[in-house]
């Protein structure tokens, strides 16, 4: 490991083994945060602890290496200067050696969690009471990986192969840890989405994941490098330029290239698996049917929230491709273009994340996060019009069926409407410094203020979250926010369904049957204390919640009780049975 400011690099394995670039496996440096690790790695945030269930086995931890400054160092930094053969052997004892596996999914984890701190300007919780998340490489011997709220931990199994009889480790897969660690970021910053709502909700954690997983490969340049040039080697100019003709360079063209290995070896190991959903995601072509009934399916559902957002990335990178200047022929310097794909996908990657704070925090629909990206990427961002990210974004949501709500959004921007009410806001009864920290003063701040913010105060009502943000532009500008959540909840039975909340019951429903209706927003706060936008699902909407009531009651989700150890298991089991 080496000491760089506050970060160290360490040595990933950035594709899955079966991928080979010039005959290589695709191994990258990468940079995470410097922290003193104890056996494991462990550090302040991860916990690696490799024991096999199914095998009864405990592997010995991987202990940081000292230089000889004392300083820890990379112990897996590939050899210089090695011959074919002796890169070959190295290559092979990685493979097989449980305590890289430990160092590469210590180092994925850290990568995609640094990158959700960046974003967003703040730390980042997990979901459960305690400060580590749990990491085992070789949980056990089955075909997924899974994240688990209840256990604390990401788990990654090991399998066989049925073609060459070679173990296949899914802790080994770049794309698979860094969606599994997505999926508990994504949890700590809204713990609601995993409740059943709708098949948008249900899908949005999968769809998500997927693309975190796939953008954040782009500022690996050596990888996407390779994929451009199908692992050959570039075309040189007079001046030793490294040049790319235009014909790799257009959408078709890179839609087939970022898809070069990714997933590959656990994609060829089981038709159908979760490699195949991703390449099924990049090549589902647009068009307004796939909002039809049939793909109500959450797997479904989520292929077309990440087409979306990778054919807006695609349609992003030409256009800063365009915008470079060619030399000779047609052909781009190759260093430029891998360096524009990375700017892109950096960019669009940190909208998304930063989108997650302008959601209302149950019942999401795709709308609403596309309006929350909009939005908070005008906030950071209000000069778009050098390569039109927003107009981009939308555009090709709208392609894909997926449009803003109707109410409370900007027709012409898309944005969410600012919040109108602040005149007949009463501040004074409450602290803001206190604010920021305390879900009691928020609370009370809400409730002197719920007429004016519409909010219903039947039922329960509890704070969620209460985060201070501090977000940079292309400026440098900082813009600083306070996100506050608030949660409603009421419990009533289906013959006062309509009565209570305006909900219609499902044909067959009795009459007897509890029903758990959910409501809440979210309040963004300037740095002077007033709301900036209220974003809100309301406990007495009616339409909402008689759809998701039906959808419920039509998939047998009703009754089902969260079971935060089973759940993703059970969908990428799903998912990888095609």
């Amino acid at each position: 490991m080496t000491a760089r400011s506050n970060t160290r690099t360490l040595t990933i394995l950035a594709q899955d083994p079966a991928v080979r670039l010039g005959g290589r496996l695709a191994f990258a440096q990468v940079e995470v945060p410097y922290e003193d690790l104890a056996p494991g790695p462990t550090g302040h945030r991860v916990k690696v602890v490799d024991f096999d269930a199914s095998a009864g086995v405990l592997y010995t931890a991987l202990e940081q290496e000292l230089d000889a400054d004392g300083e820890p160092r990379d112990a897996y930094v590939p050899p210089e200067g090695a011959g074919a053969a002796q890169l070959r052997a190295w290559e092979a004892r990685l493979l097989a050696d449980p305590r890289f596996h430990q160092q590469n999914v210590y180092a994925i984890v850290m990568r995609t969690l640094a990158r959700f701190e960046h974003a967003l300007g703040r730390r980042v919780a997990w979901a459960f009471d305690g400060h580590q998340l749990h990491v085992a490489p070789h949980a056990f011997n089955d075909a997924n990986a899974y994240y688990s709220e209840a256990d604390r931990a990401l788990f990654f199994g090991w399998f066989r192969s049925a073609r060459t009889g070679r173990p296949v480790f899914t802790c080994l897969s770049h794309d698979i840890v860094a969606h599994e660690t997505t999926h508990a970021l994504l949890d700590g910053l809204r713990d609601s989405f995993t409740e059943p709502s709708s098949p948008d909700q249900a899908a949005f954690h999968e769809g998500f994941a997927d693309v975190v997983a796939l953008l954040s490969v782009f500022s690996l340049a050596p990888i996407v490098e390779a994929a451009l040039v199908k692992g050959g080697r570039p075309a040189r100019g007079r001046d030793g330029m490294r040049l790319v003709g235009a014909a790799a360079l257009d959408e078709r063209a890179l839609a087939a290239s970022i898809l070069f290995g990714l997933g590959k070896e656990f994609g060829s190991e089981l038709e159908g698996a979760r490699a195949n959903c991703l390449r099924r995601s990049i090549s589902l072509p647009p068009g307004r049917h796939l909002q039809e009934p049939g793909r109500e399916e959450p797997h479904d559902r989520g292929e077309v929230f990440a087409a979306a957002m990778l054919r807006s990335f695609l349609t992003i990178w030409t256009r800063r491709i365009r915008a470079l200047g060619t030399f000779g022929r047609g052909r781009y310097n190759l260093d430029m273009v891998v360096e524009e794909g990375a700017t892109a996908a950096a960019h669009l990657l940190t909208m998304a994340i930063r989108a997650l704070d302008y959601c209302p925090p149950v019942d999401l629909e795709f709308g609403d996060f596309l309006a929350a990206l909009l939005t908070v990427d005008t906030e950071t961002v209000p000069d778009d019009s050098k390569y039109g990210y927003r107009p981009v974004v939308r555009s090709t949501f709208q392609a894909y069926g997926i449009d803003v709500p109707a109410a409370g959004t900007d027709p012409a921007t898309g944005c969410w409407l600012p919040f109108a009410g602040n005149e007949a806001i009463v501040y004074t009864r409450t602290n803001y410094e206190s604010m920021l920290h305390d879900p009691q003063e928020v609370f009370r701040f809400l409730w002197e203020n719920r007429r004016v913010l519409r909010i219903d105060d039947r039922g329960y009502m509890r704070i969620a979250s209460v985060r201070r943000s501090s977000r940079q532009g292309p400026d440098g500008f900082q813009l600083r926010e306070t996100i506050c959540e608030y949660v409603q909840v009421a419990s009533i039975f289906g013959a006062e369904a309509r009565t209570a909340l305006g909900i219609e019951r499902p044909e067959g429903m009795p009459s007897t049957q509890r029903i758990t209706a959910y409501g809440g927003g979210t309040l963004v706060f300037d740095q002077y204390g007033r709301i900036k936008y209220h974003v809100e699902h309301r406990l007495d909407d009616g339409p909402r919640q008689s759809a998701r009531l039906a959808w419920l009651w039509e998939n047998g989700l009703l009754d089902q009780p969260r079971d935060a150890r089973g759940q993703f298991a059970a969908i990428h089991r799903r998912r990888a049975g095609g």
